[in-house]
């Protein structure tokens, strides 16, 4: 094998983490074309106080929800199991208070590799007590946390679409505990 090749291909291997990392950053990012209709509005768990969304009846379940510093909150939607052997955690980090809130570093967690690449979910765990496991987010070659960055800071009533990305947990394990620093945690059921 010639070494134009091999280094040829290997170029290849280390671009396939960014590419999953843009097209998951679209798919983040889209929007319908606005002729879907809405949907029965979820049920959401008792206690939840979060001001009404127009576009929440517009999305899926609630899985879980977690409140943070500052009237930060964060609704999880989706927990979907891919064929590439990675589970992908989806929702809203939306201000439900009254007045512009940052989204504070400590979500990041305390590793520098992840740390040096600016705010974002790094931080975030799943958590398998059946199996007892922790599965952290994962990185692409770089080291930059496969989970939405650099937060804009969030007016009061704004919410922004956030996603992390994990290994997946074995099969049988289809319900995990979802932690983020700061926050409360919350179970949610992975589909898929």
């Amino acid at each position: 094998m010639s070494n134009r090749f091999t280094t040829r291909a290997r170029g290849g291997l280390a671009a396939w983490p960014i590419a999953i990392v843009l097209a998951f950053g679209m798919v983040a990012c889209g929007g319908g074309d606005g002729d879907d209709k809405p949907e029965a509005s979820a049920t959401s768990t008792k206690g939840s106080q979060s001001k009404p969304d127009p576009q929440e009846e517009k999305q899926g379940e609630t899985l879980a929800e977690l409140r943070g510093p500052s009237a930060l909150f964060l609704k999880i939607t989706e927990a979907q199991r891919d064929a590439g052997g990675f589970v992908t955690v989806s929702g809203d980090l939306k201000n439900d208070g009254d007045d512009t809130v940052n989204v504070p570093a400590q979500l990041s967690g305390n590793e520098t590799e992840i740390i040096r690449n600016g705010k974002s979910l790094g931080g975030a765990t799943l958590v398998d007590s059946k199996g007892k496991k922790r599965y952290y987010v994962l990185r692409d070659t770089e080291g930059r946390p496969l989970t939405t960055t650099k937060f804009p800071p969030l007016k009061a009533g704004e919410s922004l679409p956030v996603f992390m990305q994990f290994p997946a947990p074995p099969a049988d394990a289809a319900e995990v505990t979802l932690q983020l620093p700061m926050f409360t945690t919350g179970t949610i059921e992975i589909s898929g």
